[in-house]
């Protein structure tokens, strides 16, 4: 809860992921408050107050997935609504603004990200989306433990910087610190 609400503020991308990682928390724990309260929250929060923030946050994400039918797979509303503010920025720094950096670092990054489209077999997915499943998944796989060869993590690495640099425009749209006729 409140790591959601700082990357939120100040980092979407970090948001994004964190938040995958937050849903399959709760797929992985059946749904189950009780559980995620008694063997995540309450052996590193002592707080009363805090931990019922946090059982409060997680009821609701959890009454969130249920109602909008994401139980097996998916990502909830306020999820899927970032990530589509996220195509749009990314549609309008490349088609609109013709932003160089942005457009110099999606030539890079695209052939790591057609590829994972591709071993992923995620084709319906924009590629923004895809650059952040590439990232979350390679974050479970070094959970895993994981070794990457060097070509894999330069691809990382390249998917990375992209979301990166559209995650500091993000901040820069929010803030109304972007106009869109003039970069």
């Amino acid at each position: 809860m409140l790591i959601a609400k700082r990357t939120k503020e100040n980092n979407i991308a970090e948001h994004v992921i964190y938040m995958f990682q937050i849903e399959d928390l709760i797929r992985a724990n059946n749904f189950d408050v009780d559980t995620i309260i008694h063997t995540l929250i309450e052996p590193q929060i002592k707080d009363e107050k805090l931990i019922q923030e946090y059982r409060n946050w997680y009821t609701s994400l959890i009454n969130q997935m249920k109602s909008e039918n994401v139980v097996q797979k998916g990502h909830n509303s306020d999820l899927n609504e970032i990530l589509m503010e996220l195509l749009l920025l990314h549609n309008t720094l490349l088609n609109i603004m013709h932003q160089p950096k942005y457009l110099e670092l999606f030539e890079k990054a695209l052939p790591a990200l057609k590829e994972f489209q591709k071993k992923s077999n995620s084709g319906s997915l924009n590629l923004v989306e895809v650059g952040f499943n590439a990232l979350y998944s390679k974050l479970i796989l070094k959970l895993k433990g994981q070794a990457f060869t060097k070509a894999t993590e330069d691809a990382f690495t390249e998917i990375s910087e992209m979301l990166g640099f559209l995650a500091l425009y993000y901040k820069k749209m929010r803030n109304g610190e972007l106009n869109f006729a003039n970069n």
